[in-house]
Order: structure tokens, then C-alpha cells, then sequence
């Protein structure tokens, strides 16, 4: 029986753990579409989707979760997220398919990881509440991810340095 604290959360799965996200950042859960990968020197970005006629980032963040160890995704997750002064959907590739609950919330372990911000218990799992955001800004300042100030040098220290071709256009500002 609830007691009126309940949230609503959506709890997904990564390899063995779960997950969840507050229901009101979730648009929803889709099946694989087709990939679009592109070079690029964001870790966490694995390519975008084309999904209701949006271009949607897809944010891999199972490395984050897991390690390097983290088993293939199935579904993409995919939530709101904050982007500048603006609200864009992210999809988070998910290794199963989602489950919707009505949970009383709670507060984090004292040491879980910054992107957690809350906990829930559904039977005698505990799940880790996580912000999306938090977790893809984590992800995005690994020591080895250059800046987009970084010089040529620089990137060339961590192996990502890249060279125009005679004729190329710069991009557009």
C-alpha cells in the first residue's frame, strides 16, 4: 500500500544491474533503428538515430555503469536532457526492455557516484536513481577527452589529432 510519497521511475536494465531515471524525463523505450555513426571525438557518443523525424544523440553510458565489461544493448532508453538553455532528447542504449513503478524514494548511499541521486527498492533489489545528465558530464570529462580549446599538439598526444585535407571547408560557427 502507498503511503502518497510514491514517484513514478523507470527502471531499466544494464547487464545484470538496474537502473532507473525519474518518469518525467522518459519520452520512451524504442526498439533498434539504425545507427548512424560518423567520426567524432566524443567517448560517449555512439551515434545518433533518426526517431520521429528528430536527430537524437545516442549517449553509450554503460562504460560509466559498468566498465569495460558491459554486455550488448538491445532498446534505447531515450529521455530529455538538458542541453545548454535547451530541453533535446538523448537515448541511452539499454540492455533489456524497461519497467514502469510507483516507488517511494530514497536518499543515495554516502558513497555512490556524483550521477547518483537518489536510491528505490522494488522486492529486495535496491536501484540506483541516476541524472542523466549528471552521467553524461562525467562521462564527458574523462582525463583523456581533449577540450574543444585543445591545440593540435595536445590531440596529438592522446592520438586524436586530425588534419584537413587540402580543400576542406572549415565548419560553419
Amino acid at each position: 500500500m502507498s503511503d502518497g510519497n510514491d514517484k513514478s521511475y523507470v527502471l531499466f536494465p544494464m547487464g545484470e544491474k538496474r537502473f532507473a531515471l525519474p518518469a518525467e524525463v522518459v519520452a520512451e523505450l524504442a526498439r533498434p533503428d539504425h545507427l548512424q555513426t560518423f567520426p567524432h571525438r566524443t567517448p560517449q557518443l555512439a551515434g545518433v538515430l533518426v526517431r520521429r523525424g528528430r536527430i537524437v544523440p545516442v549517449c553509450d553510458v554503460a562504460q560509466v555503469l559498468l566498465g569495460p565489461d558491459a554486455p550488448p544493448r538491445k532498446f534505447f532508453l531515450i529521455a530529455n536532457c538538458q542541453v545548454g538553455s535547451r530541453q533535446e532528447w538523448t537515448a541511452v542504449p539499454v540492455t533489456g526492455e524497461c519497467e514502469l513503478a510507483n516507488l517511494e524514494p530514497a536518499r543515495p548511499l554516502e558513497d555512490a557516484p556524483a550521477y547518483v541521486i537518489g536510491a528505490v527498492t522494488t522486492g529486495a533489489e535496491n536501484v540506483a536513481v541516476v541524472d542523466l545528465e549528471k552521467l553524461i558530464s562525467i562521462e564527458t570529462s574523462h582525463p583523456n577527452t581533449p577540450t574543444p580549446d585543445a591545440s593540435q599538439s595536445e590531440l596529438a598526444n592522446t592520438g586524436q589529432a586530425e588534419s584537413p585535407g587540402p580543400g576542406t571547408p572549415e565548419a560553419p560557427r
